[in-house]
């Protein structure tokens, strides 16, 4: 199938625009609903958009009627709750499917690892329209975390690492790169995702935001590194081990 899709992609799968200035905005993300919607790691979410404007965080096509993750539904309590979030959500002026907030507990990089997963964004979409990606707005100060992407999920060798400060903005193609969040505070981190459609005016809004595509991954500590070789060695033993039939 063919569609739209943004060049400035092509390169890495993602993008980094512009820090954003999140001490100057309300923090609405602690006065929105949650809902126990666990997706890599110790996760809850919090829907501001979802397929009918309901109150929960399943994928768009899990629905009747059944739709691609385009044309969300505000949530009209969460809406009304961070009105703020939602202007950033639609600055770029193109078609927005999930737009929700993830809070995510602390975590190793063992586990971010472990949790490496790519997202189901294009089912149902219809062909020649607009490839979804997905923009992370961090919103807490998270100074020494880190998103990973790789391109294999099992190849350290094409892993970045985004430094997550708050208001790092990223437009990620999370069908193309595997990708989770290494969270080693002691608090909560909070992030703005949004499923957008690749589109002329995304890609304006990427270009007007001193756009990069490469970047210097910030090192991971030697013991970081040794505990996830030794739980990815003890999953692969695992998956290479035969079925044993038990005898009738």
């Amino acid at each position: 199938m063919s569609y739209y899709k943004m060049p400035i992609l092509d390169d890495s799968g993602f993008v980094v625009v512009d820090s954003y200035d999140q001490s100057a905005d309300p923090q609405e993300w602690l006065d929105i609903e949650y809902v126990n919607w666990k997706s890599s790691g110790d996760t809850r979410f919090s829907p501001i958009a979802s397929a009918y404007g309901d109150m929960e965080c399943d994928g768009f096509w899990n629905h009747d009627p059944a739709k691609t993750d385009k044309d969300g539904v505000w949530v009209d309590k969460n809406k009304g709750l961070a009105p703020k979030l939602v202007e950033r959500a639609m600055e770029p002026g193109v078609n927005i499917g999930r737009c929700r907030v993830i809070e995510l507990q602390p975590n190793s990089y063992a586990d971010a690892i472990h949790n490496l997963h790519i997202d189901d964004n294009n089912r149902l979409n219809p062909d020649g329209t607009g490839w979804i990606v997905r923009s992370f707005f961090n919103l807490t100060d998270d100074q020494d975390s880190v998103m990973i992407l790789r391109e294999d999920k099992n190849d350290p060798a094409t892993e970045t690492r985004v430094p997550l400060p708050a208001g790092t903005q990223a437009v990620i193609d999370t069908q193309r790169l595997y990708h989770a969040v290494w969270h080693p505070g002691d608090q909560p981190r909070y992030c703005l995702i949004t499923s957008w459609e690749s589109a002329p005016g995304l890609e304006e809004w990427i270009d007007s935001n001193n756009p990069i595509t490469r970047i210097e991954s910030p090192a991971v500590p030697a013991e970081e590194l040794a505990e996830a070789e030794r739980r990815a060695a003890l999953r692969a033993t695992q998956e290479q081990k035969p079925e044993v039939m038990s005898e009738a």
